[in-house]
């Protein structure tokens, strides 16, 4: 979403302290009557449930949460610092959410409205415009107090699941904000200690976002407020409309980090890394934006297969080193996590939770991100796997809405990487997702294997090299152009077939119908040959024209590329683009439909080897049962 930058001074905050300071401290609301009893039975845990129905009574509640909270730990006088901190944030994210509510008011016919309403009560058609618009304010009032409390509320742990949505009232701001308050009060009387507090405040404003948002096509005039992005730098705090920004506080990265000439072999691979790892630096913090999504090539996700000890986790580690160093030049803060196994849950919808947050920490805009899935085939099921469990097929349909889903944005602040020792048990759908194939095969020529060797086995010796060139063939710019070379012609049978009777029929491709005809025919010979494996094969030759070398220097000092201007950047990289070439054409055309040839080969060998050991089983039955009739012990 590309916004301008709405400003809200802080006296236009503080006039809301007295307000805010009140809704803490003591204020009545009316609620829904549950027909629960507030008094539990002597002697049980357990209270009395009236069998009379009482839906459509409402009835007072005092709510104080300032006692509330302090109820925490009645053996102390004094607040915890997070006691104090969540009431200090509350009472903050209120004085926001009402200051933010005012800018939907001077955005829209509200404040006219407003005004015309102080003079003389309003009638017809307009006074139901103005409760409309009332409603949408107040909508956008509890909005952004949930919004504030996610981003600024930090816990870790389970979530609960005893929470509810809080019971909302839109007449106006202040009603939207109390009903959230009064929400609030009540998961909290639960909480058993100060980290069950804050998990306990996060998961209620994450229940509540995602009730509003069912409820926002309800509302009229919100959308003037969608395109509204709004910066407070005191509290860190960012409103992009209705984008749900995670707002998890990133955690100093541990992990073993390597560097490009650690990484021997995987060289297309590498290339593309160290690629990505510049082009995630050109994302402007104030547009937020990337000049490579608005000129084409970057990178949002992409596939690594090979076989296990090929090099895949030491490419993690090289993007991730790379991306941690340019962030720490540019003071800019970097997140990355891992999806694995471990996040699997036998509770329903649990697995799908898990991963959407995952998806939503790494999309933050307020950072860098960078995502994995390690082992995506153990961690999402093939959807016609009926031997998986509800978790991993919950991950599937997660990790595709995200990847390429109806409500997918890609700003340019971050790239998903998916990594598997066996690409073809991924769901057809999901792996198509991947805008990149990478093929990890590690160390290939006799000259890898030397490099690999000195390079792990270290100084503590005196053995002499011998006649070799050190890591002269890992040297990026020439190990790349004798790979990409290799894929003139593709690498699988058969892809080889298809190219050879293309070459038979139309000769050396010319023209743009030239290609289409060649991808006509692998379209025949591979059913999973899409119109979404097109896109990606597009992507990868808009990237190949894209495939500058952004100078190291840019990187050394931050004010000569990262902290320039969105449109100075833009230009910086535009100046050195090219266009494309039809030998990068059929090299990209080959080097994606090899990928899919070579994992339908994959899935049809697995296949027929299953096959083969089922009939062997049999035969191997059919024998036993025969001696074991021929002894009499079959029907014993």
């Amino acid at each position: 979403m590309d916004t301008g930058l709405t400003t809200i001074p802080e006296a236009d905050i503080e006039k809301h302290r007295a307000t805010a300071q009140s809704l803490i401290t003591r204020m009545v609301v009316l609620e829904d009557a549950s027909g629960q009893s507030a008094t539990p039975l002597a002697g049980t845990g357990r209270r009395f449930v009236s069998t009379v129905s009482t839906g459509s009574v409402r009835k007072t509640r005092e709510v104080e949460l300032t006692k509330t909270v302090a109820a925490i730990r009645p053996d102390d006088q004094l607040l915890s610092i997070p006691q104090h901190t969540l009431l200090y944030r509350v009472r903050r994210g209120i004085q926001i959410a009402l200051a933010v509510a005012e800018v939907f008011v001077r955005s829209s016919d509200l404040e006219s409205l407003q005004a015309r309403n102080a003079r003389a009560p309003l009638e017809g058609e307009e006074a139901t415009h103005f409760k409309k618009l009332l409603s949408a304010s107040g909508y956008v009032a509890a909005f952004s107090l949930a919004a504030y409390l996610l981003q600024l509320i930090d816990s870790d742990g389970e979530p609960p699941n005893d929470i509810a949505e809080p019971d909302f009232l839109f007449d106006t701001p202040q009603d939207a904000v109390k009903s959230m308050v009064a929400g609030l009060d009540r998961v909290l009387a639960g909480a058993r200690d100060d980290a069950d507090l804050l998990m306990r405040t996060r998961t209620l404003a994450r229940i509540a976002i995602d009730g509003l948002l069912t409820r926002k096509g309800r509302f009229d005039g919100l959308g003037a407020f969608e395109d509204t992005h709004i910066r407070i730098d005191a509290d860190d705090f960012t409103l992009d409309g209705f984008d749900v920004a995670p707002g998890r506080k990133s955690k100093p990265l541990t992990m073993t980090f390597k560097k490009p000439q650690e990484v021997v072999g995987n060289h297309i691979a590498k290339y593309q890394s160290i690629k990505l790892a510049k082009m995630l630096m050109a994302y402007d913090f104030d547009r937020q934006m990337n000049p490579f999504v608005e000129l084409g090539g970057f990178l949002f996700t992409f596939i690594g297969d090979g076989a296990p000890g090929t090099g895949k986790t030491t490419l993690i580690q090289m993007i991730a080193g790379l991306v941690n160093d340019y962030c720490q030049v540019a003071s800019y803060p970097f997140f990355y996590e891992n999806f694995g196994v471990e996040q699997i849950s036998s509770y329903q919808g649990k697995s799908g939770q898990n991963c959407r947050q995952f998806i939503d920490n790494v999309l933050n805009p307020r950072a860098i991100g960078f995502g994995t899935v390690d082992d995506v085939d153990q961690v999402a099921a093939k959807r016609s796997d009926d031997r998986a469990s509800a978790g991993q097929h919950e991950i599937t349909g997660v990790l595709m809405s995200a990847f390429s889903g109806a409500m997918t944005v890609i700003r340019g602040n971050c790239s998903f990487g998916m990594f598997s020792n066996y690409p073809e048990n991924v769901d057809d759908a999901l792996r198509q997702r991947a805008g990149a194939r990478w093929l990890v095969d590690g160390p290939q020529t006799e000259d890898d294997y030397i490099d690999i060797f000195v390079l792990l086995a270290g100084k503590n010796h005196k053995i002499p090299l011998g006649e070799h060139d050190l890591y002269a063939a890992q040297q990026i710019q020439r190990a790349v152009a004798e790979a990409y070379e290799g894929h003139a012609r593709p690498q699988e049978d058969g892809l080889m077939k298809v190219h050879d009777r293309f070459m038979k029929e139309k000769g050396e491709p010319r023209t743009l119908a030239d290609v289409g005809a060649y991808l006509h025919m692998i379209k025949q010979a591979e059913p999973r040959f899409t119109g979404r494996a097109i896109k990606n094969v597009t992507d990868a030759i808009k990237m190949r024209a894209m495939d500058i070398e952004l100078p190291d220097d840019w990187f050394e000092r931050p004010e000569t590329f990262m902290h320039k201007p969105y449109d100075e950047k833009k230009a910086m990289v535009e100046e050195l683009r090219g266009p494309f070439s039809m030998d990068m054409v059929m090299q990209e055309i080959n080097r994606y439909a090899d990928s899919e040839f070579r994992y339908s080969d994959r899935s049809d060998d697995a296949a027929v080897s299953k096959l083969v050991r089922d009939a062997r089983l049999r035969e191997r039955a059919v024998k036993e049962i025969e001696e074991l009739k021929a002894k009499g012990l079959w029907n014993a």
